[in-house]
């Protein structure tokens, strides 16, 4: 029975923690919701921290997932540049690392996110070394590409998954000469596989990106705390000013690792393993967005989706959850990225080796295209490249788990809503 007496405990201020904060209002919640932020920001959304804010069409405060005087207006409690550093489970408290304060909660969701991994290499702690995850690193980095753009300087980017693209495509918008380091044979081919991953390695090249796949960093060299180069495994030295590492981010798991909690396998992902309905191994305790590992019936497997989508869908489900709604969390997962003019969303999830066919359907050489990943006749998932609104017939698709005929799919004349 939820009522006014009961304390809900959001750990996380992101775009997760804030939008379940939403919800528990929006459904009636009357207790007291506590959104504890360990910045000093208001919750913001990431996407734009590696795309318009970056680029500098969007203004600071259009990141932000509420105005300021939303959580005082919705008796939301709100500490900002604030730390939890232990979850006591029998006492059902956690506790502020500044002072020690103690809160009891009668519900909790991690929404704790995920953090930048760091290069395991010499030269790490010189001044030009950046990370892109927080609000702060991108305004750093906003002032970093346009000086580079002004000097006709060098940015090393050591990894070409999205983040490090997105970061590619405005540093040569502001002007900075790119090279992208990457140990993989293409961009993005834990996601996309070697059939599309070339698609966005030509873009770049096109526009004036350097890469180099199939080797490492190594070292990042520099002189009175200055980059000067970056050195790769196969003996050659980059001219850099600037290095981005963008190899990927790992789920924040400590909290929930220390009070005892259940986390996923690294062949999952990490993360705080969650049942259907966004639960840990405590029933009092809950976790979405980028932290949580969730069971996803569509296929067949556990998932930890670091992606936009899932923090907004995420969060409000778990808040459901948090006031004994039966409703499992099913969504299918969805991401966007815009490089130069080349704009695209993917739903679903199909890393390499579960399906046996991609289908292109339309121009992949002038890049306006639906690819489709596809495993006996069923669509495991959908790339609309330049094309628009047809993500709710590809995700569509996704679900109904029907077979399909790969010529009506190949084929732009056939609707697509006439084969899910």
């Amino acid at each position: 029975m939820v009522d006014a007496d009961q304390t809900f405990v959001i750990v996380g201020g992101g775009l997760a923690g804030a939008k379940a904060a939403e919800t528990l209002r929006a459904e009636g919640f009357s207790g007291r919701v506590i959104l504890i932020c360990d910045e000093r920001d208001h919750p913001y959304e990431r996407p734009p921290l590696s795309k318009g804010y970056l680029l500098g069409k969007d203004e600071r405060d259009s990141v932000f997932v509420h105005q300021p005087a939303w959580y005082a207006q919705n008796d939301v409690e709100l500490h900002l540049g604030q730390t939890v550093d232990r979850v006591d489970r029998a006492a059902k408290t956690v506790r502020f690392g500044d002072d020690g304060t103690l809160v009891r909660y009668d519900k909790l969701l991690l929404a704790t996110g995920a953090e930048p991994r760091r290069l395991d290499i010499p030269g790490t702690d010189l001044a030009g070394v950046h990370h892109l995850r927080r609000l702060a690193h991108a305004e750093r980095l906003k002032g970093v590409l346009g000086a580079l753009g002004r000097d006709n300087g060098h940015l090393v980017i050591a990894g070409a998954g999205w983040i490090g693209l997105e970061v590619a495509a405005a540093a040569r918008t502001y002007g900075a000469e790119v090279t992208v380091i990457e140990h993989g044979p293409t961009p993005l081919h834990g996601v996309l596989g070697p059939e599309l991953g070339n698609v966005f390695a030509e873009l770049h090249r096109e526009h004036g990106v350097r890469f180099r796949f199939g080797v490492r960093l190594t070292e990042i060299v520099g002189q009175d705390g200055m980059v000067l180069a970056a050195r790769t495994d196969d003996g050659e030295e980059h001219p850099a000013h600037d290095v981005l590492a963008a190899i990927g981010a790992a789920p924040r798991t400590g909290l929930a690792e220390a009070a005892g909690l259940e986390i996923a396998d690294r062949a999952h992902g990490g993360g705080v393993v969650v049942d259907a309905r966004l639960r840990t191994s405590d029933p009092d305790i809950f976790a979405a967005g980028d932290v949580a590992s969730f069971p996803h019936g569509l296929f067949g497997t556990s998932l930890r989706v670091e992606h936009w989508a899932n923090a907004l869908n995420g969060g409000p489900a778990a808040a459901r959850s948090m006031l004994g709604q039966d409703v499992p969390y099913d969504r299918v997962p969805y991401f966007f990225t815009d490089q130069y003019d080349l704009g695209m969303e993917y739903s679903g999830w199909a890393p390499p080796g579960s399906y046996d066919q991609v289908v292109i359907r339309g121009d992949a050489g002038k890049r306006e295209f639906i690819a489709f990943w596809v495993r006996e006749g069923r669509v495991l998932a959908g790339m609309n490249v330049n094309v628009w609104d047809v993500t709710e017939p590809i995700q569509r698709l996704i679900s109904s788990r029907a077979a399909v005929d790969t010529d009506a799919l190949a084929n732009p004349h056939v609707p697509l809503e006439s084969l899910a």
